[in-house]
């Protein structure tokens, strides 16, 4: 079941690859202290994935301004998220969520991603948006089923504009 408006938003620990090695990052260590902005994105290297990734980077000192974190999820590898945000000058931090499990436990993993042309990959993000504030209540979400789509970001920073 998806989460929703209101719900405690699920921990979990998840890699990333830094210019200093491997790192685990925890939705918890945000907690009382920033508010969280979570992009799940279905892979690395495509075209929508690397449009919003890119737009998103060139905001972050709004999202700084509005006292939030913003974090890119995804089911790829770190060192893949690595070259790619390196390649593309990404600046948003990705978290790899290899398993699916972070996914899965929102609510936003299709069962099967690009059935039509037999590529039944299960587990892939749907690309959504959850905006955590700083008790770990989720105070906005936005689920897309077309991967094509990007989220609304000015409902996400309103959504961040509230929490001051």
């Amino acid at each position: 079941m998806a989460i929703q408006i209101g719900d405690s938003a699920p921990d979990f620990t998840l890699s990333t690859k830094t210019a200093d090695g491997p790192k685990l990052v925890s939705l918890s260590e945000f907690k009382g202290s920033k508010n969280v902005v979570l992009l799940f994105f279905p892979m690395a290297y495509t075209g929508t994935c690397t449009t919003e990734m890119c737009d998103v980077t060139q905001s972050l000192s709004s999202y700084a301004s509005l006292d939030a974190e913003v974090l890119g999820i995804s089911g790829d590898n770190p060192f893949a998220q690595e070259a790619w945000a390196e390649k593309e000058g990404i600046k948003v931090p990705l978290l790899s969520d290899y398993e699916h499990a972070v996914a899965k436990a929102y609510g936003v993993a299709y069962e099967s991603f690009l059935p039509a042309i037999n590529l039944p990959m299960g587990g892939v993000a749907k690309r959504s948006a959850f905006v955590i504030d700083k008790t770990g209540v989720v105070k906005h979400v936005e689920v897309l089923e077309d991967a094509r789509e990007v989220p609304d970001f000015n409902k996400i920073q309103e959504a961040l504009s509230s929490l001051s």
